[in-house]
């Protein structure tokens, strides 16, 4: 598939040594691939998926793209950002209610000026129809969209998590766990296809969709067969544990982890998915699920513009 460069890559891989010496790693074993430093609109992981998914967009003569998410989605707030980087136009779905005032990505989607289609209080099956609804309304209007998963999860988008696979590996050649959040899945399905090991793929489950046990390994098929490769083998590892109150809803242990990781290594982390997912990787070197030798990566996914939302700064405090 072609791509677009939209992103500052390679992204910068650093030890955290400080951290992993409080968690009981072994030194130099704890890592961090910082794809929150990507450049595109405050940087994310949804850069990567975007050089794939622009450059399909571009190639069917589209002229708008169209997703959706959470009010707080860094999918939206980048996806307005590479719009407006290859000169097409964008409408964004935002699965809330109308706000006074923007906060946070939120913010950010407005300065991009991209449409926002406020559709209210949705689920996640919910928010998708909204999406092809509003891709429909826009071919009605004599309009090209370009329609996109909730997080650029289709197989297309995933190739970005193949090809920053590789990357990783290239970094990393003995690396035995990546531990990543897992939100709508496709960042998960496109590392299992780079690893070639299922096992080597730690997702972190942050609530956004119900069905990851299923999803990742069907999508990790369909990326393979894109890509020409062998699907991963093995069995898909999603930790639920930390979902607590629901998707967006922040936790005690999301809030250990931003400080643990801010404190030790200047690290900030967002409280819905690299909070989740520090907070997994902390419970598993607790329990020893994850050893003291184990070569470990933490996948920076970005998010930091969700800290200055207003309930989350409130939370944080």
């Amino acid at each position: 598939m072609e791509r677009i460069r939209l992103a500052h890559l390679p992204t910068p891989l650093e030890r955290m040594d400080r951290l992993g010496a409080h968690l009981g790693f072994d030194d130099g074993t704890l890592l961090v691939k910082r794809d929150d430093c990507t450049g595109l609109a405050a940087g994310g992981n949804k850069a990567r998926k975007l050089e794939y998914l622009c450059a399909d967009a571009l190639a069917q003569g589209c002229d708008t793209l169209v997703t959706g998410g959470g009010r707080q989605s860094n999918h939206v707030r980048m996806t307005a950002a590479a719009a407006n980087k290859i000169g097409l136009a964008c409408t964004i779905v935002l699965s809330s209610d109308p706000v006074e005032v923007p906060t946070g990505n939120v913010v950010i989607d407005v300065l991009m000026g991209a449409e926002i289609v406020w559709a209210g209080r949705l689920d996640y099956a919910a928010t998708e129809a909204a999406i092809t609804e509003t891709c429909e309304r826009l071919t009605a209007e004599g309009r090209r969209p370009y329609g996109m998963p909730i997080g650029g999860a289709s197989p297309i988008g995933a190739l970005g998590y193949v090809s920053g696979g590789d990357e990783l590996l290239g970094e990393v050649p003995d690396l035995d766990v990546v531990v990543v959040a897992d939100g709508s899945g496709g960042t998960h399905a496109g590392l299992s296809v780079a690893m070639g090991d299922h096992a080597k793929v730690l997702g972190v489950d942050v609530g956004a969709r119900s069905d990851l046990d299923e999803q990742v390994p069907a999508k990790a098929v369909q990326v393979a067969e894109l890509a020409g490769r062998t699907p991963p083998t093995g069995a898909c590892v999603v930790d639920h544990s930390q979902v607590g109150g629901g998707y967006a809803v922040a936790t005690d242990a999301g809030r250990e982890a931003l400080h643990l990781a801010a404190r030790f290594e200047g690290l900030v982390l967002d409280p819905i998915y690299s909070g989740k997912a520090m907070a997994a990787l902390i419970a598993a070197r607790r329990d020893g699920r994850l050893r003291a030798d184990e070569q470990v990566v933490f996948l920076h996914t970005g998010g930091l513009p969700a800290l200055f939302a207003g309930s989350f700064a409130e939370w944080l405090k």
